[in-house]
C-alpha cells in the first residue's frame, strides 16, 4: 500500500520536481515563412532571445507552402511537451480553413494558444492613375465606374482584404490573384493592374518614390512612418481582415509551460532592440495573455469564414 501511496504521489509531482526542469534541451520553433521573410527575421529575433533567457538552443524550423498548413500540419502532431512551438499567422490559423475544403488540423483544437505577437503591416496601394487619393474617393469612383478596377492578390490576406472592402461598400472589382506579391507588385506598377494590399516592405520605397499611392492601411491606429496615411477602419469601421502573428504550442500544452513561455515572450517583447528590429520589417508587437489570443483566434475565424463567403469566395 505504501509504495502505491508513494508512486501515486510521485505522478502527481510537477516535471521539475522530478528533476527534468523545463527546459532540458533544444526547443523548435516551427514557422510558416521562408527564410529570409519578415516571419522569419521575427521568428529568428524572437527565437534568438528565447534561447538567451531559458539557457537551451532555440532552432528556427521554416516550413513554407500551402497558406502556412504544413507548418501547422508539423505542430498539431507535435508532442505537447514545450519543446516545439510554433509561430503561425493569420494565413495557417483563420485564413486556411476560411480558403481550403480540406485543413489537416483543427485550428481551435490541435494548438495552445501562448501569446499574441502582434500584426504586420500592410497597406491598400494604388496605381498613380487610380483618380483616388483616400479609400473614401476610391469607394465613391469605383461605385461610378462597376468592374472598371483591378485588384491583384499576392497573398490571402490581400485577396479577402479587398474583398471585404468591396462587399462592404457594394463596389464592383475584377479580382486577379498571382502567385505572391513581387509578381502583383510589377503588374501594379506598370499599370496592369489598379490595386493590391501589400506589405509594408512591399510597397514603402514607391510610395516615397511617388510611383505607387498608399490608399490606407489595415493596421488599428496609423503607422508612425506615414502617418499621414489613415487606417481602413476610418472608413469601414466593421472592417476585418487583418494580418497577425501568434505563438502557439500542440493542442494539451501543460499549464505550467504555458505561462513560462508566456512570461519570457512577453519579456521579450518589450525589449527595445527587439521593438525595433521588428519595427523595421513592419511589424508592431502586441504581446498578450494566452486567454486573450483564444479569444481573438475564435473571432478571426468567424471573420475570415463570413467574410471570404460574403465576397462570394469558395474553398478550393
Amino acid at each position: 500500500m505504501r509504495a502505491l501511496f508513494a508512486m501515486a504521489m510521485v505522478l502527481l509531482l510537477p516535471v521539475s520536481a522530478l528533476g527534468q526542469e523545463y527546459p532540458a534541451r533544444a526547443i523548435r520553433l516551427v514557422t510558416f515563412g521562408a527564410a529570409g521573410s519578415a516571419s522569419d527575421v521575427l521568428a529568428r529575433t524572437i527565437g534568438k532571445r528565447l534561447s538567451e533567457k531559458m539557457g537551451q538552443p532555440v532552432i528556427i524550423d521554416n516550413k513554407p507552402g500551402a497558406d502556412g498548413m504544413i507548418a501547422g500540419s508539423d505542430v498539431a502532431k507535435s508532442a505537447p511537451d514545450g519543446y516545439t512551438l510554433f509561430f503561425a499567422s493569420n494565413s495557417p490559423i483563420a485564413a486556411a480553413p476560411a480558403l481550403r475544403k480540406s485543413v489537416p488540423y483543427d485550428p481551435l483544437k490541435d494548438f495552445t494558444p501562448i501569446t499574441m505577437v502582434g500584426y504586420y503591416t500592410f497597406f491598400l496601394y494604388a496605381h498613380p492613375d487610380v483618380p483616388a487619393k483616400t479609400l473614401g474617393e476610391l469607394i465613391a469612383y469605383a461605385k461610378a465606374n462597376p468592374g472598371k478596377l483591378s485588384y491583384g492578390s499576392g497573398n490571402t490576406t490581400g485577396s479577402v482584404g479587398i474583398a471585404q472592402i468591396a462587399t462592404m461598400s457594394d463596389i464592383k472589382m475584377v479580382h486577379i490573384p498571382y502567385k505572391g506579391e513581387p509578381a502583383a507588385l510589377a503588374d501594379l506598377l506598370a499599370g496592369r493592374i489598379d490595386l493590391m494590399i501589400g506589405t509594408l516592405t512591399t510597397g514603402l520605397t514607391h510610395v516615397k518614390a511617388g510611383t505607387l499611392r498608399a490608399l490606407a492601411t489595415t493596421l488599428r491606429q496609423r503607422y508612425p512612418g506615414l502617418p499621414e496615411v489613415p487606417t481602413i477602419y476610418e472608413a469601414l469601421p466593421q472592417y476585418t481582415i487583418t494580418s497577425w502573428g501568434g505563438m502557439f504550442g500542440p493542442a494539451n500544452l501543460p499549464r505550467e509551460i504555458v505561462a513560462r513561455l508566456n512570461k519570457e515572450f512577453l519579456d521579450i517583447m518589450k525589449e527595445p532592440e527587439v521593438v525595433e528590429t521588428l519595427a523595421k520589417q513592419g511589424f508592431v508587437l502586441t504581446p498578450s495573455t494566452p486567454e486573450a489570443l483564444g479569444k481573438f483566434l475564435a473571432e478571426q475565424i468567424d471573420a475570415w469564414k463570413i467574410s471570404a463567403r460574403a465576397a462570394g469566395i469558395e474553398p478550393e
